[in-house]
This record gives C-alpha cells, sequence and structure tokens, in this order.
C-alpha cells in the first residue's frame, strides 16, 4: 500500500524533469550566447576576412589627397609607408585582410566625417574623435595620442611667442574642419578672425608669403612642415591637451556601422601587442618634443 505514492511521485518527478528540459530546449539563449551573434560584435561578424565590407573580399580604406608625412610617404597610401598607411595595413591583417585585398580610395577631409552614407569601409585621415563629429560618424579606439602646435616663419614677432596671451594679437590660420582650428578660437581666442583653409597646403603657401603670422597644425605634421614644407619656420610650441584626456586620432565609420566594433577591437589587439608604439616609433619618432604654450 505504501509502494504505489512512492511510485506515484517518481512518475510525477521523472515528468517534471522532461517538462522543464523541453522547457530550457525552447527558452532564449544565454545573455553570452546572444551576444555572439550582435551586429558588429567579435562573433561571427567578425570573422576574420569576412567582414560586411563594401565589396565583398576587399577593404576600402579611405583619405586625404594629397596624403602628407609623415602619415603618409611620397603621397601613395598604398605603399605602407608613412605612420598612418603602416597602422592601416595592421589594422587591415588583424581583420584578416592582406595588402592585395586593400583597396584605397580619395576622400577629402571634411567630407570623411560629414554626414551621410560612406563609399568606404573606414577612414585614416589624422581625424580626432569628438562628440560632435560623432553625431555624425563612428569612431574606432584613438590610435594616436596627439597635441597642436604653433608654427611661424624664424625671426617673425610670432616665433618669439613663449605663452598663448603671445598669440592673441597675431593672424592664426589652420585647415578648415580640425581641431587645429578649433585650438585657435577656443583656446587662444584671438583678436583677429582665423583664417581656414580647406588643405593644409594652402595654409602652409599663406605663412610662407606673410598672409598670416603663424598656423597651427598637429606636432608630427608641424616637424614634418619645418624640415622640408618650410625650412625657414619653426615650431613656436605645443598646447595642452584639453579637459584633462589626450586628444586622439581615430579611425572614421559610417553611423551605425557593422564594422565598428570589428575595427575596434583590431585597433585595441594593436595596442595591447605593442604594434602601435613601434609603428608610433619608426615613422613619428622625430616628432618628440616642443615648449609648451600656456
Amino acid at each position: 500500500m505504501h509502494l504505489a505514492p512512492r511510485v506515484l511521485r517518481r512518475a510525477i518527478s521523472a515528468a517534471t524533469i522532461a517538462l522543464l528540459a523541453t522547457a530550457v530546449g525552447c527558452a532564449p539563449q544565454p545573455e553570452e550566447k546572444a551576444s555572439d551573434q550582435a551586429s558588429g560584435s567579435a562573433g561571427t561578424t567578425c570573422a576574420k576576412g569576412k567582414l560586411a565590407t563594401q565589396t565583398s573580399g576587399k577593404l576600402t580604406i579611405a583619405t586625404d589627397e594629397p596624403a602628407y608625412e609623415p602619415w603618409f610617404e611620397d603621397d601613395k597610401p598604398a605603399n605602407g609607408k608613412g605612420f598612418e598607411s603602416a597602422v592601416a595595413y595592421a589594422v587591415a591583417k588583424q581583420l584578416g585582410y592582406d595588402k592585395s585585398a586593400v583597396v584605397w580610395q580619395s576622400v577629402p577631409f571634411n567630407k570623411a566625417f560629414a554626414p551621410g552614407v560612406k563609399t568606404f569601409d573606414f577612414d585614416i585621415n589624422q581625424v580626432s574623435i569628438s562628440t560632435e563629429r560623432k553625431k555624425a560618424v563612428d569612431f574606432s579606439s584613438g590610435y594616436y595620442d596627439v597635441r597642436q602646435a604653433v608654427i611661424a616663419l624664424k625671426g617673425s614677432k610670432a616665433a618669439k611667442a613663449t605663452s598663448i596671451a603671445d598669440l592673441k594679437g597675431l593672424k592664426l590660420g589652420a585647415q578648415v574642419g580640425t581641431t587645429s582650428l578649433n585650438y585657435i578660437s577656443d583656446v587662444v581666442k584671438p583678436t583677429q578672425q582665423a583664417a581656414a583653409y580647406s588643405k593644409n597646403d594652402q595654409a602652409i603657401s599663406s605663412l610662407k608669403n606673410g598672409q598670416v603670422d603663424a598656423i597651427v597644425t598637429d606636432l608630427p605634421t608641424a616637424f614634418y612642415v619645418t624640415s622640408a614644407e618650410a625650412t625657414n619656420a619653426r615650431i613656436v610650441g605645443q598646447f595642452e591637451n584639453q579637459g584633462g584626456t589626450p586628444e586622439q586620432f581615430g579611425l572614421v565609420l559610417d553611423k551605425g556601422s557593422d564594422l565598428t566594433s570589428c575595427v575596434s577591437s583590431a585597433v585595441d589587439a594593436l595596442r595591447k601587442d605593442g604594434t602601435l608604439a613601434a609603428l608610433e616609433k619608426q615613422w613619428l619618432s622625430d616628432a618628440v618634443d616642443a615648449p609648451v604654450l600656456k
């Protein structure tokens, strides 16, 4: 008489276990499993050499024309020479694309981070990451920490500046849409309106011709300009980073791109394994220091 209830309980227990097993099989995947399928994750979407790129099996990388040293050499982004060319190919390799699978495209600086659908997978062109620009495009993790610098002709009043206050009464210039121009308006706050140029070479020409007293560029570009393009000019000094965080260059991607997290992961890996530091030492070692303007 006492065996029947036990048998009944076992039967009920077995049935319950079977029902639970069926329920678990139909339940949603755990978070970590679901995240593997997420857009832009390091799962299937980031399979090496099989990303959802502009052209299947190819990686389209954009930059401006002309492409300046020390970021590129001989105005040829595809040759792998210069810091940004080398970084671009290192990122491509990390993503599973060899050099032959990389396609270069010319895109003006301002257009790279303007609103609108992009024709490239990512752009590399000394574009500083900013909250404002993030409204229109995606950025990868930063691949280079940069400061802005002032260039003036040797022997000029501007060349003797030792502080930000010394720059206020000068006619300054920089490329339009750059943080260089922002530093003039937001940090120097000159009494004269700054001159804005569509390209850096126009700003350099204006400096040479005496149309402006000084120009602002990123520090590595400043070292190149004073050593190769305007040898009668000198670096007056560099600005401190604003807001307590370093200004960084990032790779530019289409807003909401499925590639953003993949590309950021590639940049992070290159920073972690020392590749970015090695490339910086190789291509930017001359741009080591300049007086700080306060």
